[in-house]
């Protein structure tokens, strides 16, 4: 009989193991997310950017006829309109894949 207190230390190796199959499995989902796109655009598709599911930049379009030697300002708002909803796009992209994989559970830290 365990001394009073340890009496789950049955459920340990089972808590253990379902950890390590939770970090292969976020490992893999990282990679998934690696090789996701997300597109958003701005000024009714002037601007174009395209990131992966980790938020990293792959392409920034820029329709010619939008620059303006005389108007940078105009032209560098867009981009930030476009990198922001790309940005806001990928994060809700990877909370609802971290949801589906945890089932829910909130596990501070995990999609940082």
């Amino acid at each position: 009989m365990l001394p009073k207190g340890l009496g789950n230390l049955s459920n340990i190796g089972g808590m253990f193991k379902h950890a390590v199959e939770l970090k292969a499995n976020i490992a893999k989902l990282q990679e998934q997310l690696a090789e996701e796109r997300i597109e958003a655009t701005a000024g009714g598709g002037m601007v174009t950017v395209i990131i992966t599911g980790k938020l990293e930049v792959v392409s920034v379009s820029i329709e010619p006829e939008i620059i303006d030697r005389d108007d940078s300002e105009m032209l560098e708002t867009l981009i930030m309109a476009a990198l922001n909803e790309a940005n806001r796009k990928g994060q809700e992209l990877v909370q609802t894949r971290m949801t589906e994989l945890t089932g829910g559970i909130d596990i501070p830290g995990i999609t940082s």
